[in-house]
């Protein structure tokens, strides 16, 4: 396994060339990427962010990051090989403006895999943890597995995170905990994705922390 990109998300000039899309804020409070809406929940789905790596990458990678939940409730995601749906680069000014509500990242103009890792915004999630894989275009849920990640009140941090992906199989885990295992033999949403960007999304008002985000070419 070879790493092809490593940032610290350590200070303002680590996020350079990244896009925000919605009303976050980022801050490096401990010396770590911060992020958290401007807006309050009671606005729905306009409070949501999402912040995008500027970098392409290939299909089969380990991505893998530091996670601290920091408030809840909330919600936060990993979008995976996301590209426009006639393989645009994400970030191409052609497709169609994204500002942060969901339905505009799985049901618009963009394919990509997304793992909800933590899920605690209603209690129902709050009831059982759990981690969800989706498949966009369209809202597929096609895996599922449990969340060992604390309520904040009990977190220690930092959590790390893996993403595994290797020919049509996605492996995610959680401090060398594996959630899921799904292999896309392309019969939901069509065939698998093939590589592209990666993004970071919460849902209001969670409040992350992230840091040392890696990815390696298997």
């Amino acid at each position: 396994m070879t790493e092809i990109y490593r940032n610290r998300l350590a200070g303002p000039d680590d996020l350079r060339g990244f896009r925000m899309e919605g009303p976050g804020t980022v801050s490096f409070p401990q010396g770590r990427m911060r992020l958290e809406s401007v807006r309050p929940p009671a606005d729905g789905q306009a409070a949501n962010l999402v912040l995008w790596c500027p970098e392409d990458f290939p299909a089969d990678v380990r991505v893998e990051w530091d996670f601290w939940p920091v408030r809840e409730p909330g919600l936060a995601i990993m979008f995976f090989h996301a590209r426009g749906r006639g393989g645009e680069d994400l970030l191409d000014p052609a497709l169609a403006p994204r500002e942060g509500p969901y339905e505009q990242y799985h049901s618009g103009d963009i394919d990509a895999y997304h793992v909800s890792y933590y899920r605690r915004m209603w209690p129902s999630e709050r009831r059982l943890h759990t981690c969800n894989l989706r498949k966009s275009h369209g809202f597929h849920l096609v895996a599922q597995g449990p969340d060992p990640l604390p309520a904040v009140l009990d977190a220690e941090g930092p959590y790390a995170m893996r993403l595994d992906v290797r020919g049509a199989e996605i492996t995610f885990s959680v401090n060398d905990l594996v959630s899921f295992r799904w292999v896309d033999d392309g019969t939901v949403g069509g065939p698998a994705l093939r590589g592209g960007k990666i993004g970071f999304r919460q849902m209001a008002p969670l409040i992350g922390d992230y840091a040392n985000l890696r990815v390696s070419h298997h």
